[in-house]
């Protein structure tokens, strides 16, 4: 039964302990609040289109080598962000998952809270092998709530373990005793609509309400579903995609004007960035239908070989068979990078000769990792609204793959924190988001994170010397029945870390120079 509190207030402060941050974890002046637009390609952020974005965008400080994580995907990303780290470390490996022990010929949709929390079940309560940022700031006495229009995984992905904190999403509120009074003080929870504006606006409301003060979380996240949402139907550029994104940037306006109308501006640092770009679609292939066809798997249901997103499980990881699908792929126009796992660790070339390796793109998990991760091939063709970038991924638009058009996002942040009007040169990832707003409130870095603290584009004063960024190719070519197929990885190299940029795939017919 619900405990007799007046207000949501109340009940927050009593369920989140809300204001008990100490000085040492988390100074009382400064709060970080993350916005997150889902599929915002950065020549989105105009003036006419995103007023409100692209006026702070140009108050504070710009990446200009932004990165989202491969496979750019969606909660792929959501679980990067929340830990800062890599596939290869949190074992979150694609929008589709395998886990045998659940389905044994078919993947499960990250998408839904629930099938992750099947996962967390058959896991031992390892959904994601390493620390989230919810943990850190819990282990410092420290809270953060999550706001999301989007997917209910993607928002429970944020902080899965709740550590103390809170989920608002039109699909899952969680601790679940804050959905009656929040449905009373916010409003009933509108439905989904494309746009997605009235869930938009609910979610904001709940924000400026809960997490824009001083004694709320010392961590607010919001996540806006479009133009994400929008865009896979309509596609980039369209009247409809382009209202979206007009739709968030209202409300992006709205958290400006109320951080304004409180007198916390110089209180909040905000971070804005996106999961992954966004690319016109023009495949009409499979990767499992070709298989079939191919002969490489038996059928639809079959376990021999079991297809999830770009990931190939192989039965009883026969090597063999490995090569030969390797082999088949490699010779369609379709398909751009192959992957595999490294015959030693750190080697950038995979054990099949024309691969990459895992460890490379950062995805060669130990335990989750499947025999072959297949990228879809792209081009720079533009589409009938002007915007460049195409996949042979099926569908109207969206995301998945190695393309710039994909991997490039935005990175802007202003606040107290940050250095202002400033553009930055250096590449940052998705994943170095959270070790920089840890740094900021002077709560330890977890050493599993692989994301560095971009202290370049800090105010603050420090020895540390950032690394010049090296550009570096890496080439990897076999032959196939009528050609030759190459794969180039192009990486830049900040010190330890490795950003990839992309990847590009090109044949050669047999006896052409």
């Amino acid at each position: 039964m619900l405990p007799k509190f007046t207000s949501l207030a109340v009940l927050l402060a009593a369920l989140l302990n809300l204001g008990t941050a100490t000085a040492q974890t988390a100074p009382d002046s400064l709060r970080t609040l993350i916005v997150i637009f889902d599929g915002l390609r950065p020549d989105y952020i105009t003036p006419q289109t995103m007023p409100n974005v692209d006026a702070f965008r140009k108050k504070g400080i710009y990446g200009k080598h932004h990165h989202s994580v491969f496979p750019t995907v969606t909660r792929v990303n959501s679980s990067s962000f929340a830990t800062g780290s890599y596939p290869a470390t949190h074992g979150l490996m694609g929008n589709t998952v395998y886990f045998p022990q659940i389905n044994a010929t078919k993947g499960l949709n990250t998408g839904d809270a629930s099938e992750l929390m099947k996962v967390a079940t058959v896991t031992n309560d390892q959904l994601l092998t390493t620390v989230s940022m919810g943990e850190a700031l819990q282990q410092a006495g420290a809270k953060m709530m999550v706001f999301s229009s989007g997917s209910t995984g993607q928002a429970f992905l944020q902080n899965h373990k709740v550590s103390g904190g809170a989920v608002v999403n039109p699909g899952l509120i969680l601790p679940e005793i804050l959905k009656p009074v929040l449905e009373k003080e916010i409003g009933p929870i509108p439905a989904h609509a494309t746009p997605n504006s009235p869930q938009h606006q609910w979610v904001t409301d709940a924000l400026l309400k809960y997490g824009l003060r001083m004694d709320g979380p010392l961590v607010s996240t919001i996540w806006f579903s479009d133009p994400d949402g929008t865009a896979h139907g309509d596609g980039i550029g369209f009247p409809k995609t382009m209202a979206s994104i007009k739709s968030v940037d209202e409300q992006f306006g709205r958290i400006l004007a109320e951080l304004e109308r409180k007198g916390l501006t110089d209180h909040f640092n905000i971070i804005i960035s996106a999961d992954h770009g966004f690319v016109t679609h023009i495949g009409k292939n499979g990767i499992a239908e070709f298989l079939i066809k191919s002969g490489l798997k038996k059928d639809k249901e079959s376990d021999d070989v079991v297809v999830v997103g770009g990931a190939v499980y192989v039965q009883n990881h026969d090597k063999p068979m490995i090569e030969k699908i390797v082999s088949a792929l490699q010779a369609q126009e379709w398909i751009g990078g192959i992957f595999t796992k490294a015959d030693r660790p750190g080697d950038t070339k995979g054990w099949v000769k024309g691969t990459v390796s895992f460890d490379a793109v950062h995805w060669n998990h130990a335990e989750r990792a499947a025999d072959i991760l297949v990228d879809y091939n792209w081009n720079d063709d533009k589409n009938g609204m002007g915007y460049a970038g195409s996949s042979y991924s099926g569908g109207i638009a969206g995301h998945g793959c190695f393309s710039p058009y994909e991997v490039h996002i935005p990175l802007i942040a202003g606040g107290p924190s940050f250095r202002k009007a400033t553009e930055s040169e250096l590449p940052t990832s998705f994943i170095d988001i959270v070790p920089t707003v840890l740094h900021i409130h002077h709560i330890p870095v977890p050493e599993s994170m692989d994301g560095r603290v971009f202290h370049e584009l800090l105010t603050e004063e420090t020895e540390q010397q950032t690394p010049i960024a090296k550009k570096e190719t890496i080439i990897s070519t076999a032959p196939y029945p009528g050609g030759t197929y190459t794969l180039r990885v192009e990486r830049t190299l900040l010190g330890k870390h490795a950003y990839v940029d992309h990847t590009k795939v090109e044949r050669v017919p047999a006896g052409k120079p």
